[in-house]
């Protein structure tokens, strides 16, 4: 074989091998880019072990759950074989990430001691059981104040997240979630947030939680990619988009600015798929979790689905 034949030879080999790298470097690029993960709201009957298996039926891929009875009652304590058998469900079914919801009777603005109070230590109990589970963080909705006036709610929701981080040092973290803006409904708006994490002292160690629903029945518009955009700019110079760990994603049964909560499936409902789709595409939210609280039935399969053609 000639020098010739051989340095074309050699040519072509290093061609081929740059070619070779350059694919493989672009191909674990990509598989370390941060995505969306996405999940949904799943029971936990019988025992949070139970969770994750929920979760991984519906092919979640993050899972969302109560950990204490909703509507209130003495949750099941948080032992070491409860921990144990919750992770070994979490690595079993292949579910990245858990957050707990806080139960429903939470209300920092109420005029009731009783209730404000009791909401505090069922809020910062969350955060123990969820720091012991491993979990994410516990996201709640900071309650009414149609008995107090909204100045002094606002000032009622400041004392009471105070308390809550007083002392606290587990790894679970506190999620304000916005809420649907009916009544004196507190934390309707990206403002009003603002003010409950800048008013209170550890106001850097808590974080939102997004729902999409929630945020357009407030008058939060997420219909086009131009809206959705237009939305998390401004939230991004109001709160911070730093603060933004998680979103519940459903669609709305009521009108833009409607003022209530009317979980909807995706597509079905005002915001409609383009809305979703813009979500999913939206660059500055790659590293969200998204969460499904759509009507529990067939449906949330064809969600999930959904969400994960958005993605690919």
């Amino acid at each position: 074989m000639g020098i010739e034949a051989v340095q074309n030879i050699n040519r072509l080999t290093s061609a081929a091998w740059r070619s070779f790298l350059h694919i493989f470097s672009r191909k674990h690029t990509m598989d370390r880019l941060p995505h969306m993960k996405f999940g949904a709201h799943v029971s936990a009957a019988g025992g949070v072990w139970n969770a994750p298996k929920n979760a991984g039926a519906l092919g979640c891929e993050v899972l969302q759950m109560f950990s204490r009875p909703p509507q209130g009652g003495k949750p099941s304590p948080i032992t070491d074989e409860v921990v144990s058998k919750f992770k070994a469900a979490m690595r079993e079914h292949a579910i990245e990430r858990a957050y707990i919801h806080a139960p429903y009777f939470i209300n920092l603005a109420s005029k009731e001691r009783r209730i404000s109070q009791g909401s505090v230590d069922v809020i910062r109990g969350e955060l123990e059981r969820g720091s012991k589970l491993g979990c994410r963080a516990v996201m709640f909705h900071p309650g009414s104040a149609k008995d107090v006036g909204q100045d002094a709610g606002v000032k009622m929701v400041i004392d009471g997240l105070n308390r809550i981080m007083d002392g606290y040092d587990g790894s679970c973290q506190l999620l304000i979630e916005i809420s649907a803006g009916a009544g004196m409904v507190m934390g309707d708006s990206f403002e009003e947030i603002a003010t409950f994490i800048g008013g209170t002292e550890r106001g850097d160690e808590i974080g939102v939680c997004f729902d999409t629903q929630h945020a357009f029945a407030s008058g939060y518009d997420l219909r086009t990619p131009e809206t959705v955009d237009v939305t998390f700019k401004r939230f991004d110079k109001i709160i911070g988009i730093n603060k933004l760990i998680a979103s519940h994603c459903n669609d709305s049964k009521v009108e833009f600015n409607g003022r209530k909560d009317r979980h909807e499936h995706l597509g079905k409902g005002h915001i409609g798929i383009k809305g979703f789709q813009a979500i999913v595409a939206y660059k500055n939210l790659s590293e969200l979790d998204l969460i499904l609280e759509t009507p529990l039935d067939d449906g949330v399969k064809k969600d999930m689905a959904i969400l994960k053609k958005f993605r690919s």
